[in-house]
C-alpha cells in the first residue's frame, strides 16, 4: 500500500524557524506536531538515540533562552511545558528521520529540508544582490549627490523586514 502524500506548506515550516545560537533551528514541539506525535515521544525517541544526536545537531535551551522565548511567544508560565524545549539544526531534523521510521517523518523531513534550503537561497541572493550593488554604487560620480540619495533609499528598501512572531491560536492536528 501506497502512503498518501502529506501537503505541508513551506511558509508554515518557515515561520516555525528560529535564530538561536545563531543557528537556525525548529523546536521540539513544533516538530512533534509537523511529525504527528507527542513531543514527549519525539525527545524519547531522541534520548534513545543519543549518539546520532551531537551538540551540533541538537541542544536544549537555557533558562534564559527558554524565558525569553516564553515571552516573546506569550506562553503562560502556569501552562503548558515544565522543561525548556529542544532546539533541532537542520542536520539533526536530517536524522530525526533514521529515529522516526514511518513514511510521515520522511515527508516531513522533505519538506522541512525544502524549507531550509529555501532560506538559504533567500538569504545568498540577497548577498549577491548587495554585492552588485555595492559595485554599482562604486561606479557612480563621487559629485552626483542626487544619485547618491537614491541609492540610500535603495540600500533602505534592501534590508530584510522583521519577521512577525507566528500567531497560534487553538489547537492543531
Amino acid at each position: 500500500m501506497t502512503p498518501k502524500f502529506l501537503r505541508i506548506p513551506q511558509n508554515s515550516i518557515e515561520r516555525s524557524i528560529y535564530l538561536i545560537r545563531a543557528e537556525k533551528v525548529l523546536l521540539d514541539q513544533d516538530l512533534a506536531l509537523l511529525y504527528g506525535v507527542r513531543t514527549r515521544v519525539l525527545i524519547q525517541a531522541v534520548k534513545r538515540n543519543k549518539e546520532r544526536f551531537p551538540a551540533d545537531f541538537m541542544f536544549q535551551l537555557s533558562k534564559g533562552e527558554f524565558a525569553a522565548l516564553r515571552s516573546h511567544l506569550g506562553i503562560s508560565r502556569w501552562g503548558g511545558r515544565r522543561y525548556a524545549p529542544y532546539a533541532f539544526t537542520e542536520q539533526g531534523i536530517a536524522m530525526l528521520s533514521s529515529v522516526l521510521q514511518s513514511s510521515r517523518a520522511i515527508q516531513v523531513n522533505i519538506a522541512i529540508i525544502r524549507a531550509f534550503v529555501h532560506l538559504r537561497e533567500e538569504i545568498n541572493s540577497h548577498k549577491e544582490l548587495s554585492q552588485k550593488f555595492k559595485l554599482l554604487e562604486m561606479r557612480v560620480d563621487k559629485q552626483d549627490e542626487e544619485i547618491r540619495t537614491i541609492f540610500e533609499a535603495i540600500r533602505q528598501l534592501m534590508i530584510p523586514p522583521e519577521r512577525e512572531a507566528p500567531r497560534r491560536i487553538g489547537f492543531g492536528t
